[in-house]
């Protein structure tokens, strides 16, 4: 069974957290939400409040198989700022486990120097930031152990594409008609 860790900074976009989290622990996927800053409470862009099950200090993340970054505003560069986040996704990635951000956070990836060569997407305001990969204008894109998606409409494919990614095409394709997604 696989583990997921999503990064939950402060000032994140909730519904890219919210949504990714509730799609995989419905495929059964051991999902943790762990606050960056260690705050049990973690304060959205819109200004909800979301609790953390775990604090990124003290947890091992080198037990987990994916990693999963929300975008948002100041969210995201509250992980793009983070020595240890960097470190952590440049691991994941040197280790061939999944790697995914939605929205503004694959500029997160592209600082940790992952999308050299990649195909790749971001929101539509942070595509020059997009140094090294090659920009895809598509919803959802998956390229190696990598994937991003281009921001909150996307939140759901997003999160189907991690599910597959580890538990197959069935059983996204058994979540996608439990939630009543027809697209």
């Amino acid at each position: 069974m696989s583990r997921a860790a999503v990064l939950f900074a402060q000032g994140l976009e909730e519904c890219e957290g919210l949504i990714v989290v509730d799609l995989l622990r419905r495929a059964k996927i051991d999902t943790d939400i762990i606050s960056l800053d260690g705050s049990e409470e973690i304060i959205s862009s819109h200004h909800v409040t979301v609790r953390g099950d775990r604090a990124f200090d003290g947890t091992d993340l080198t037990e987990y198989d994916v990693i999963v970054l929300p975008g948002g505003m100041p969210g995201t560069r509250n992980l793009q700022q983070d020595p240890r986040v960097i470190s952590v996704i440049s691991d994941f990635y040197r280790k061939g486990k999944l790697v995914a951000a939605i929205c503004a956070a694959p500029v997160v990836l592209e600082t940790a120097g992952i999308l050299s060569g990649k195909k790749a997407t971001v929101h539509h305001n942070f595509t020059e930031e997009l140094v090294s990969a090659e920009y895809v204008s598509q919803e959802v894109v998956s390229d190696g152990n990598v994937i991003t998606a281009w921001g909150l409409g996307a939140a759901i494919p997003f999160g189907l594409a991690i599910v597959e990614r580890c538990c197959g095409p069935q059983e996204s394709d058994r979540i996608r008609k439990a939630i009543g997604y027809n697209h």
